[in-house]
């Protein structure tokens, strides 16, 4: 009676599993399973904070072309948002955040950029170059994550993180070309007539 319910229990494992609880690996795939789960809440609280912090920074910043980039960026990351319920719901769990550090650091080092530079062409190189780190962070999660849910055998779930990944590739992407194209070479030369 009792290795009867032992093996009712293994094979409740999370989807994709072997019933051993282990993976290929040997790796407890419960561990790694929770793992995945608090990575989860924490990029879920990242997003739901960027969704409020994006706005201040199109609020501050000046370049046409910036501007745009973050008001796409913004409706992006409330897609992401939603995106990741549409995880949690696959992996049976509540929608849930957990206060994440990182992006709080990040977003208040923005904060600070924004306050420290003289509005124009100074301010947005710093706002872009806040959003970049941003990115940055939120490529590493995603990728982690997309590769936890391949390793857990959860196919739709790294496609979903998947697709996000490459949305943060891009928004990534596109804040350099700005940069590039517009605002870093105003920032020089608004600099370069401040010294003179």
């Amino acid at each position: 009676m009792i290795m009867q319910n032992k093996t009712k229990q293994e094979s409740k494992s999370p989807k994709g599993n072997s019933k051993n609880g282990k993976d290929s690996n040997g790796m407890d795939s419960s561990q790694l399973m929770q793992l995945f789960e608090d990575q989860l809440k924490d990029i879920y609280w990242a997003e739901k904070a960027l969704t409020k912090a994006l706005p201040k920074m199109i609020k501050n910043a000046t370049s046409e072309e910036l501007i745009e980039v973050l008001n796409s960026h913004l409706k992006e990351t409330e897609g992401q948002v939603t995106r990741l319920e549409q995880v949690f719901e696959l992996i049976e769990k509540k929608a849930a955040a957990k206060k994440c550090d990182a992006m709080e650091g990040l977003i208040k080092e923005g904060e600070s950029i924004m306050e420290e530079c003289e509005e124009g062409p100074m301010r947005d190189a710093g706002i872009i170059s806040a959003g970049q780190k941003i990115e940055h962070y939120e490529i590493a999660t995603y990728g982690t994550l997309r590769t936890f849910a391949t390793t857990l055998g959860l196919t739709e779930v790294a496609e979903l993180l998947d697709l996000t990944l490459e949305e943060e590739k891009t928004a990534d992407k596109t804040l350099t070309e700005v940069a590039l194209s517009v605002v870093n070479v105003k920032a020089l030369v608004a600099s370069n007539a401040e010294d003179k």
